[in-house]
């Protein structure tokens, strides 16, 4: 995979990831590399897309989690790992 491309992915990578430094740095980079313009902006768009997916995925995941919380809400903290501690939500 060629320089251009790596920077192309690291520009999505940087929406989803919603890290301002990395796309600053990512964009310049690409720039310095001679990548188009309107190939950053694709990049940029196609990280919004996943962004947008990730998001709607965690929404409904979020509300099916509140509806059932009062039936596995002991599931998650009750449990105690080999070394005596919990499992999560500590």
């Amino acid at each position: 995979m060629n320089e251009q491309t790596k920077e192309l992915i690291a520009i999505g990578a940087s929406i989803t990831g919603h890290c301002q430094p990395c796309l600053i740095y990512h964009v310049a980079k690409a720039r310095d590399l001679g990548v188009d313009e309107q190939d950053i902006r694709e990049a940029i768009a196609v990280g919004h897309m996943v962004e947008k997916g990730s998001m709607s995925a965690m929404r409904d995941f979020a509300e099916s989690a509140l509806d059932s919380l009062g039936q596995n809400a002991s599931t998650c903290c009750s449990g105690k790992t080999s070394q005596g501690k919990k499992k999560c939500c500590s």
